[in-house]
């Protein structure tokens, strides 16, 4: 069985097409392709509320590129979804609308809070008993939810992203609403708070720390990233580090959200799962098609 996932981002365009293994109880998710494109959404619709006309052609080929790679892997299922750019743009369902009519591509415009159910999924598998704070910083939206022993006990979706704050179109008052609302939830909780981060930024940021380790790194060394790459140039970034020229200019942004919500929640530590959208769409699709109850799932290879 082969799985396809889309995930329509602020930033970017990701498609990621999966080999589901079934070997005694054992399912295994083996990634089979793993394309994403820089095709920036976000910078049109949180400048101008809608998709320019040049981009909404290179969108029409991305999706034309997708759907090619999809038949050629002769791909089962697949899910598209959609996240805060689409969702804030005026023209976003036409754009929707001409993708099925002209490519044969449904795609699926989500709420922030659907989207992190979905990314909470997989996130859930490891936890134990302890406090987490999961802090997904997409491109135009935040997600944030708490999970105590292993349930998920409260969730809120918060309109600040990596390319909205890089535009400077946050507002102040966002920032003191997260402040505000995790403060609140961990009211009369005296255990620490570890956090979860998850998103192409913290990846970035956990690979750049040398101090990192077993997908773990301090505030203290994200802290320390953050420094480093704002005393760089632009310049600097891509080529001194080869970060992808999408990648290098939101970078410090997205950090100062990861940065804040830790603060909030007084989190000295922070887990980076190499998980996204994308591995939490497969989860769905798996468990809608081939009910997994009773199974054991091994992770992605």
């Amino acid at each position: 069985m082969k799985l396809a996932a889309i995930d329509i981002g602020s930033n970017a365009i990701r498609l990621q097409v999966t080999k589901v293994i079934e070997y005694e109880k054992l399912i295994t998710f083996k990634k089979l392709q793993y394309v994403r494109f820089p095709l920036r959404l976000g910078q049109d619709v949180f400048t101008n509320k809608m998709i320019s006309p040049h981009n909404q052609e290179r969108f029409i080929k991305l999706m034309t590129a997708y759907k090619n790679l999809m038949d050629l892997y002769e791909v089962d299922h697949y899910f598209g979804c959609a996240t805060s750019a689409m969702r804030e743009s005026k023209n976003g369902k036409e754009l929707v609308q001409r993708t099925l009519d002209e490519v044969g591509i449904k795609i699926n415009i989500i709420s922030g809070l659907r989207e992190a159910e979905m990314i909470n999924s997989v996130i859930s598998l490891d936890l134990d008993d302890k406090i987490y704070l999961h802090i997904d910083v997409g491109g135009g939206s935040t997600e944030l939810n708490f999970y105590y022993k292993q349930q998920k006990v409260a969730s809120k979706s918060f309109k600040i992203g990596s390319v909205r704050n890089l535009q400077h179109h946050d507002s102040p008052k966002v920032w003191k609403e997260i402040t505000k609302w995790v403060k609140d939830e961990l009211y009369g909780h005296k255990e620490k708070v570890t956090a979860i981060g998850t998103g192409g930024n913290i990846n970035k940021i956990y690979e750049l720390s040398p101090r990192a380790s077993k997908r773990k790194i301090s505030l203290e060394n994200i802290m320390r990233v953050q420094d480093y790459l704002r005393n760089l140039t632009l310049e600097e970034r891509l080529n001194r580090l080869q970060l992808n020229p999408d990648r290098a200019d939101v970078i410090v942004p997205a950090s100062e959200i990861y940065v804040h919500a830790m603060k909030a929640a007084k989190s000295k530590t922070m887990l980076v799962p190499d998980v996204g959208l994308k591995d939490g769409i497969n989860y769905y699709l798996f468990d809608k098609y081939y009910p997994s109850r009773g199974k054991i799932f091994v992770k992605n290879s």
